[in-house]
């Protein structure tokens, strides 16, 4: 049996923030926690925001959410949400701060520890109602958390672990891609390959979902289209209009289930140091994973290669390793600083995520170190 449900409302369109406060007004959002990140602030959005936003004094700010959200920043800014007597939450940024402000909806309104409510430990049923709202503004193009129902947060015990439900889904995603012009090359070529990544994973993935696929397939084409402009001339706004769609493609694509590169980058996410981009990180995973389940897809790669322009044959592992070495993105896991000593610990992390059953050929423990190993370089 296939389950098939969109419950996402997007704005989206070059001006879309402009609906921020009539979106406060329908969600009955008085007195708002704003989660956002120092780069946010550094790089100006914020302040772009801000004539949306409520006043000062009508409003509560937590900048500090980390690159890859953790249970404690979670805890602290759900402390700031309490004390500031908040009711809702905007969240301004990229997937962290989405995710982060999620996580928070969820701990303001549930008896904790956060640990019981993830995915992996059966804690879905237990996320009600009665979470806080939230309204997500997206400011990159990549990992899809405004329309998904999921968030990822690093454990304190480095488990990095999904907390899933309809209720944790934001009200509205208010998608504007002008909120990305400009940003940054190699940002770009990262979130950008997320959600490439997520695309070409939801399509590939055996579960059955018509819709979700073709929502995929129509993404993966977008992003491999447009992904090189705008890395390459960042104030193009049809370039950013176009990879913002394919991000949202992505995130509304995510039920059908991911594969072995986020069974990968997610424990490798949870790492302290070397501090890695998820994005990034899936980019570098992605050719050998598709090496690996080149013969379990059916003619996928075949579709795949149709629909990015490419002549009939092309192999699509080398196509898309070719495409990273065009963004200039780092060649193995190895120039990013990751050592072959966390094997196992990535492997333990693997075999438990819950995208490694939805990957399209089956993964052993000797499977996933062979693929990590592989990516090491």
């Amino acid at each position: 049996m296939a389950s098939i449900n969109y419950m996402t409302a997007i704005e989206f369109d070059c001006g879309a923030i402009s609906l921020l406060p009539q979106a406060l007004q329908d969600a009955a959002i008085r007195r708002p926690m704003v989660v956002t990140d120092q780069g946010i602030i550094r790089a100006g959005i914020l302040a772009q925001i801000r004539p949306y936003l409520p006043t000062d004094d009508q409003m509560v700010l937590y900048a500090g959410t980390p690159p890859n959200p953790t249970e404690q920043a979670v805890e602290a800014a759900t402390e700031i949400y309490k004390e500031g007597q908040c009711d809702g939450l905007i969240a301004i940024g990229g997937g962290s701060s989405i995710d982060l402000a999620k996580a928070v909806a969820l701990l303001a309104t549930h008896a904790g520890p956060l640990e019981q409510y993830a995915t992996i430990l059966g804690g879905q049923p237990k996320i009600g109602p009665q979470a806080a709202p939230l309204i997500a503004v997206p400011t990159t193009a990549g990992t899809g958390s405004e329309v998904g129902r999921g968030t990822l947060i690093c454990l304190r015990d480095g488990r990095k672990l999904v907390f899933a439900s309809k209720h944790l889904l934001p009200v509205l995603a208010i998608c504007d891609p002008d909120l990305t012009v400009g940003m940054p090359g190699v940002l770009t070529a990262g979130t950008g390959m997320d959600a490439f990544t997520h695309c070409i994973e939801t399509f590939l993935s055996p579960k059955l979902n018509p819709t979700a696929e073709a929502i995929a397939l129509d993404g993966a084409g977008r992003a491999w289209r447009w992904i090189e402009r705008a890395v390459t001339h960042p104030e193009d706004r049809s370039a950013r209009r176009e990879m913002m769609l394919a991000s949202i493609h992505g995130g509304l694509a995510f039920q059908k289930g991911l594969g072995a590169v986020h069974s990968l980058s997610h424990p490798l996410g949870a790492l302290l140091t070397p501090v890695l981009h998820h994005g990034t990180v899936n980019a570098v995973i992605l050719p050998t994973v598709l090496r690996y389940n080149r013969h379990h897809v059916g003619d996928k790669y075949a579709q795949l290669v149709h629909t990015f322009g490419l002549p009939a044959g092309t192999d699509l592992p080398n196509a898309v390793w070719e495409l990273t070495r065009r963004l200039d993105m780092p060649a193995n896991l190895g120039e990013m600083q990751v050592q072959a000593t966390v094997v196992d610990r990535i492997v333990e992390g693997a075999l438990a995520d819950h995208s490694t059953p939805t990957n399209p050929r089956s993964l052993t423990r000797q499977d996933l170190a062979m693929l990590f190993m592989e990516a090491l370089g």
